[in-house]
């Protein structure tokens, strides 16, 4: 069932919204390291270095679909928000016709430029076929972790942030299984760890929509309701196609970091990846503040709250930055113990080590403006400004450009892998300064019409 999120204390609804959510991305990042740490010790440093140079890959083509599903679910919880149940339905129907076409074509898209896109990232040729096994498969089943995240963001959309955590539960146990099945016993190496990525979500999305069918009575389409509808689809491609493209722009600059990256060598970006895995976990509280803020900003943004939306936002920044400063010292504290586990015994984890230190001690830095985006960008998306996102996408782009052709320039790993902190400070800077001078206009219309 669903949760109204315009009465109540801002933050203790935040931080009973946020938990379920939290917990969903750090056993997503978990099950995303334990596939790497399976990979690491059963198929070879290698593989992992393989699974590593795809990542930016991966984050380009699933956020294109992403970007663009999660766009969509804004116009459920603006709908719920005001009282609209038909309206919060019909929007539910088009987001997963809307979904079904815009995943199609990323999907057939992806597979066929896979190989030239390889190529142009600098792969080293010992890992570039595990590398091409692995995101081809994630590309090829790339509907199963986009219906996934659909349906999540629908239901988180009308306040029900607990549903999809105990499917992502269940499909965290079920990659696990599947892994070690895959790769232990089959050894079916990288394409194994991708197979069950893909089977775990995508049996967690079928599980979802039974649910959907059979409680989410504000959700469940009628029988008459499976066609598209005209007067929403603008609006959800006028938030959804932004927000694709700000991930498809970001992605952009973090595949030119891994291109700068791979020219080091595997060990290299075998250090960079068990490291990226380490932040990942670490920062999982941030697009978990996020998802809440299109919840709670779609809903009250929907019931016409702005100094509601203003006061949660401010809540949400205090509880991310306890967050950042906490996780900092965890992620510096545990990293030697974290980064041995992605290599087996016979490995020289020493080698790795130096590449990995440099990398997330530069971002411990600013996990704080790292929240800040997430913070901000689904705040203004969720009051209708869609465009936003590619400002800050463009913002982060160049960010990781600079770094990567300087660092190229003058042959420096450091400045290779200072993308991501480079890019967080400038964009986390930029959304808030951007998020204040709309707000403000945004009140001031208001405040016009209702003169």
């Amino acid at each position: 069932m669903g949760s109204k999120m315009t009465e109540g204390k801002p933050l203790i609804l935040l931080l009973k919204f946020v938990t379920p959510i939290f917990l969903g991305f750090v056993f997503q990042q978990f099950y995303n390291m334990v596939d790497s740490v399976i990979v690491g010790r059963f198929v070879s440093p290698q593989a992992l270095a393989a699974v590593g140079s795809t990542g930016t890959i991966m984050f380009m083509i699933l956020g294109l679909a992403n970007g663009l599903t999660t766009g969509y679910a804004v116009l459920i919880s603006q709908k719920y928000g005001a009282g609209d149940k038909k309206g919060a339905r019909q929007a539910f129907v088009n987001a997963l016709l809307l979904g079904l076409v815009s995943t199609a074509v990323i999907t057939v898209v992806s597979v066929l430029i896979m190989h030239p896109m390889l190529h142009v990232m600098n792969t080293p040729e010992d890992i570039y076929q595990d590398a091409y096994d692995y995101i081809n498969t994630i590309c090829a089943g790339s509907i199963a972790v986009i219906g996934y995240n659909l349906l999540a963001a629908s239901l988180r959309s009308i306040g029900d942030s607990r549903t999809p955590l105990h499917f992502l539960l269940f499909s965290t146990g079920l990659n696990v299984v599947l892994d070690l099945l895959f790769i232990i016993v089959f050894h079916m190496g990288t394409f194994g760890a991708a197979l069950a990525t893909v089977l775990s979500q995508g049996i967690s999305a079928i599980l979802c929509m039974i649910h959907i069918y059979r409680k989410v009575d504000v959700l469940r389409p009628r029988k008459g309701d499976w066609h598209f509808y005209k007067k929403y689809i603008g609006k959800q491609l006028n938030i959804g196609i932004p927000m694709s493209l700000q991930f498809g722009i970001t992605a952009s600059g973090t595949m030119v970091m891994q291109a700068s990256i791979n020219i080091y060598g595997s060990v290299a970006v075998g250090g960079f990846t068990a490291a990226s895995k380490i932040v990942s976990l670490m920062t999982a509280g941030m697009p978990s503040i996020g998802q809440t803020m299109a919840a709670f900003v779609g809903q009250n943004f929907g019931f016409g709250d702005m100094d509601r939306i203003h006061q949660g936002t401010k809540d949400a920044f205090k509880i991310s930055a306890v967050y950042s400063l906490i996780t900092g010292v965890l992620s510096v504290v545990l990293m030697p113990f974290l980064i041995s586990m992605f290599f087996d015994a016979g490995t020289d984890v020493t080698l790795y080590m130096p590449y990995a230190k440099t990398y997330l001690y530069q971002c411990v830095v600013f996990y704080i403006p790292l929240a800040m985006i997430f913070i901000y960008r689904n705040t203004m998306q969720a009051c209708g400004y869609g465009k936003t996102a590619l400002s800050l996408g463009i913002m982060e782009l160049i960010a990781r450009l600079v770094m990567a052709f300087v660092s190229i320039k003058i042959g420096s790993y450091a400045l290779a892998v200072a993308g991501d902190a480079a890019a967080w400070f400038s964009t986390g800077i930029f959304s808030w300064l951007l998020y204040l001078f709309l707000m403000k206009r945004l009140k001031e219309k208001r405040r016009v019409s209702a003169q």
